[in-house]
């Protein structure tokens, strides 16, 4: 199972999604493994900043599949951490497909937090030979959850990018003028996750606890999402 959480504009949550995400499926499945494209998921778990190659460094050399395990940081949570490292995260569909399919031979279960891939076009994943960014092809290689807030400015951005995922986790924020109907109408996506704003998650955030001591909040909201 591959799951792919992005977004087009920063701040989104994406990081704390694709976190949470990999906790509970590691509860359910016994382990996951954690793409970090994005950068902030060895300090979300709590682990040391991690220093040389990682997983994009593992796509853009000829790497064998073997090679990846040794890139891992572990948590402590059954969730293993596969770091960005100092390539740019790009590839070819081929190097992805080798990406998912090497990520998938250490847990039932990758989930990749994508960050933001502004300027990627999904139709780039059609064609094997052509590099773009990771996310678009990964995210067409299973399912692709688009996290945003009910915020005017991201929806706008995603409307005009022409977003195109399996399903909406939207950030529910107090005071928002739009809920889950509008974003669904404007996006013409179902919202299939809603996350509370809960200082709680802030907290776990800020300890480094998030996968290991998931917050009910977030649970809640992404039980349909997995």
């Amino acid at each position: 199972m591959l799951i792919t959480c992005w977004s087009v504009k920063g701040g989104s949550g994406v990081s704390v999604v694709a976190a949470a995400m990999a906790g509970l499926m590691a509860r359910r499945h016994g382990s996951a493994v954690l793409v970090d494209l994005g950068g902030d998921q060895a300090a979300l778990h709590g682990l040391p900043e991690p220093s040389g190659p990682g997983v994009c460094d593992w796509t853009a050399s000829e790497a064998p599949a073997e090679k990846l395990a040794l890139l891992t940081l572990g948590s402590g949570s059954e969730v293993m951490v596969l770091p960005p490292g100092d390539a740019p995260p790009v590839g070819t569909l081929v190097r992805a497909k080798e990406l998912a399919a090497a990520a998938a031979t250490l847990a039932e279960v990758v989930v990749v937090d994508a960050g933001r891939p502004l300027g990627a076009h999904p139709e780039q994943s059609e064609h094997p030979g052509s590099e773009a960014h990771l996310a678009v092809h990964l995210r067409s290689l299973g399912t692709s959850l688009f996290v945003t807030r009910a915020c005017y400015l991201s929806l706008r951005r995603a409307r005009a990018t022409g977003v195109d995922a399996d399903g909406v986790v939207l950030l529910d924020e107090p005071g928002r003028a739009l809920g889950a109907r509008d974003v669904s109408e404007v996006l013409g996506l179902p919202v299939i996750g809603v996350v509370d704003a809960d200082p709680e998650v802030a907290r776990a955030v800020d300890a480094g606890t998030l996968s290991r001591r998931i917050p009910r909040t977030l649970s809640r909201g992404l039980r349909r999402a997995g």
